[in-house]
């Protein structure tokens, strides 16, 4: 007699995952982001990495910091080396509203919630708002780390347009008015209004109230993510949504830009029912941010002229855009256009017809040089002729460098482009002449 035997495999057997019918049904929004996949590659030496966001530290006083880094030990090591509030250290959120007063916010500290990195505020602001079918508003492209947080709460993205201006107000109320003809319940407006990552472009002043009137008239909680807006190279500082409606703008900030990306300390500023829940989830997420951490930021507030290194950051950061501006001038093939941004870290370049930017990208880490493709800023499978640049951390001499190697690989998909269409012999072409690219 032939006994019964089991048509699946036995767990952990004859699969990859043996716990994979355990997992919550939210986890099948969690996949790796096209930027992460990238970073070991683009780390090696001989690869110009146009691809990463890593800000430039060279320019911060490491030996001065060091010092201050010592005194907190050994003056007040029984309290940074110990557990705080998950509101975070009363000094700090005082100095963070001093911060936010550049940008004309007037916040109270008991509203501000520190948090590990602004990423961490995201999350937690999706966790409190998205339930499974949701629809999140956000420009399109957009950062690649919200659309993960969206997706891991299982809430659908809607893109809207962006032009050289921000996002596009009467785009955002067609959005809004077919969310709403469709039953879908639209939960919030993400956007970064200021030198926008990936696109590095920033929302015209006289579009903001424009863009808040709609999202009042729609019910719709606004999500102002603002890493960049001290890094405008003009000096000007564009006024804050949230300074404009502060009942319906939470505010997620950063000094990952501004300070040092390594200490994760980032904050959310809320109206106050929203603050509340912040710090209860921030208690469940990691009890209380890094007390150790937060001292040294607040201690680097109180000690050093931060606005002076910020306008430092500045120049290092508008040297290198204009490394990139004038490399791609000088480099690109016809056809190609990119955006030119007034500050942050990011150039949006879109390339011909007939280059898809996804496909070309191992060819161009063969080239030794990388970048990062638009596939990953979009939900709804658009980018593929377009990808973001980043100047902020090589030098200008790797930035041309690097242009230099993109543009060969660029000519020859143009190349393998051209011949497909003309149905001639496919060849694998040699280096070509590079010619002035066409400007945005």
């Amino acid at each position: 007699m032939i006994e019964n035997i089991p048509t699946t495999p036995r767990r952990g057997h004859h699969i990859l995952d043996p716990h994979l019918d355990r997992y919550a049904a939210r986890t099948a929004g969690m996949t790796a982001s096209e930027i992460r996949a990238l970073f070991s590659v683009a780390s090696r030496p001989e690869v110009v990495s146009l691809a990463g966001g890593m800000p430039n530290l060279a320019a911060l006083p490491l030996e001065t910091l060091a010092e201050q880094v010592a005194r907190i030990i050994s003056e007040d090591g029984l309290t940074a080396l110990q557990y705080a509030s998950a509101h975070g250290l009363p000094l700090l959120r005082e100095q963070i509203c001093e911060v936010m007063a550049l940008e004309g916010i007037t916040a109270r500290a008991d509203d501000v919630v520190v948090t590990v990195g602004s990423q961490m505020g995201l999350d937690l602001v999706a966790r409190l708002f998205c339930d499974p079918g949701d629809v999140v508003v956000a420009e399109g492209p957009s950062y690649v780390g919200a659309l993960g947080s969206f997706a891991a709460y299982q809430a659908q993205v809607v893109h809207v347009a962006m032009d050289e201006h921000g996002l596009v107000p009467e785009g955002l109320r067609a959005a809004l008015q077919r969310a709403r003809e469709a039953g879908q319940r639209v939960k919030l407006l993400y956007t970064i209004p200021n030198f926008h990552n990936p696109a590095g472009v920033t929302l015209a002043v006289e579009r903001r109230a424009q863009i808040l009137e709609i999202c009042r008239t729609y019910d719709v909680l606004v999500v102002e993510d603002n890493p960049y807006g001290l890094l405008g190279f003009d000096g000007q500082i564009r006024p804050a949504l949230h300074s404009l409606d502060p009942d319906n703008v939470v505010y997620l900030g950063s000094f990952s830009k501004t300070f040092a990306s390594g200490l994760r300390v980032g904050w959310v500023l809320a109206p106050q029912g929203v603050r509340e829940k912040l710090v209860l989830a921030t208690e469940s997420a990691t009890l209380c941010p890094p007390t150790l951490n937060q001292m040294i930021v607040s201690r680097y507030l109180a000690t050093q002229d931060w606005q002076g290194q910020i306008e430092t950051f500045r120049d290092n950061y508008r040297e290198r855009r204009d490394a990139m501006l004038s490399a791609l001038e000088e480099y690109l093939p016809p056809g190609c256009t990119w955006t030119r941004p007034d500050g942050g870290f990011y150039v949006w370049v879109t390339v011909p017809e007939g280059v898809d930017t996804k496909a070309m990208l191992p060819r161009a880490v063969d080239a030794r040089v990388a970048y990062a493709s638009g596939t990953g800023f979009h939900t709804d499978g658009l980018g593929r002729r377009q990808m973001r640049l980043s100047y902020c951390y090589p030098t200008p001499e790797r930035i041309r460098e690097g242009v230099r190697r993109l543009a060969g690989v660029l000519e020859a998909e143009l190349e393998l482009a051209r011949a497909f269409e003309s149905g001639g012999p496919v060849l694998i072409p040699g280096p070509q002449p590079l010619v002035a690219a066409q400007r945005v």
